[in-house]
């Protein structure tokens, strides 16, 4: 295994008073031991880990897999007992967000009655809460290739323009600099449609006047990138700048706050109660942010829910919005590191209001 995580495995079974963990979740393993296919499993008990794919990744594990086992299986839940089994295992845990409950089901049926699964959830979600310098090296090469693509792209973003040829653009560019895959379906949201939080690219043509949404990202190395930027075409309404202005502030002081030990649902109500106290409360009603790494979306989550508080290499976004129904919307989205004496902007793209050409 990855030297550096063995440590946060071994406290993991700690924690849970458990005699091995069974990861079942590939950015988990990819994370513990290097792997980055489409199907394996990693043992992991007090002496020993143990990494079992199946015959079309067994040359690929010997390549990338740390682990003091590589096996190769006929059958992933008879592979995975008979790996419980020679650690002599009886008390093993199991991520429960993601594993389904047929899978541990067919475990108990399988295997020994003496084996208790034991379902685990917060202790494993924090797993990769903080980011090392390698891990931050991509998500910094990440961000880099959007700053890039965006700025190519740029030009395309004018009046008679249509939706899903700028985010057509944009993932070319990005492959083209060296983006593993997008990061998620674009957003290209403009208009009426930017009241849309989540207005995947349509085939709705730009018109002077709008604002527009754009809300993209890759993967380098496995780590992804994601940044909201939202521009002006043309001279827009009086109305549709407040609304940028209000979220702008608010994403600054938002980011202002982000400090270690500062508690995440402080930085959600700075953003929040700025908004609210604009008088546009009701047209933000996502969180304002979340974790980003080997997953798009990933702990921790920065809202008014959390109980966690920032930490030194924690990366997450920062990304208060308003959104009105028939008129549109503004979302403002950076990535941001925490250091050691506030935080840092892994995104490079600038903020400020933006008038493009009509």
């Amino acid at each position: 295994m990855i030297k550096d995580r063995f440590t946060q495995v071994e406290n993991l079974l700690e924690a849970c008073n458990v005699d091995a963990f069974v990861f079942f979740h590939l950015p988990n393993i990819r994370y513990l031991c290097g792997f980055s296919g489409s199907d394996g499993v990693l043992v992991v008990s007090r002496e020993a880990s143990c990494f079992l794919t199946d015959s079309r990744y067994t040359s690929q594990a010997g390549q990338e897999v740390s682990a003091d086992q590589i096996r190769e299986h006929r059958g992933k839940l008879e592979g995975i007992l008979a790996c419980i089994g020679d650690f002599g295992c009886r008390r093993v845990g199991f991520e429960s967000e993601v594993v389904p409950f047929a899978t541990i089901e067919q475990l108990k049926e399988k295997g020994s009655d003496e084996i208790e699964w034991v379902p685990v959830r917060a202790e494993v979600t924090r797993l990769r809460g903080v980011k090392d310098a390698v891990e931050i090296d991509a998500l910094n090469e990440a961000a880099q290739l959007n700053a890039e693509a965006f700025e190519t792209v740029l030009p395309l973003i004018r009046p008679g323009a249509c939706e899903r040829d700028i985010a057509l653009a944009l993932e070319f560019e990005l492959k083209r600099r060296g983006g593993e895959e997008k990061a998620f379906d674009f957003i290209v949201a403009s208009g009426p449609r930017g009241a849309l939080p989540h207005g995947v690219a349509s085939s709705r043509q730009i018109c002077a006047g709008d604002l527009v949404t754009v809300d993209f990202g890759t993967r380098v190395r496995g780590y992804h990138s994601d940044e909201t930027v939202t521009l002006a075409v043309g001279e827009v309404s009086d109305r549709l700048r407040e609304i940028y202005d209000t979220v702008l502030e608010a994403h600054d002081r938002a980011i202002a706050l982000v400090s270690p030990g500062v508690p995440l649902k402080e930085v959600d109500a700075a953003a929040r109660d700025y908004i609210a106290d604009k008088g546009f409360g009701e047209f933000f009603g996502h969180g304002t942010g979340h974790g980003v790494g080997l997953e798009v979306h990933e702990f921790p989550v920065v809202s008014g829910k959390s109980s966690d508080a920032a930490r030194e290499g924690m990366i997450f976004t920062v990304e208060p919005g308003i959104y009105i129904p028939d008129l549109g919307g503004v979302r403002i989205e950076d990535t941001l590191e925490v250091t050691s004496d506030g935080c840092r902007r892994i995104t490079r793209i600038p903020k400020e209001f933006r008038t493009l050409p009509a």
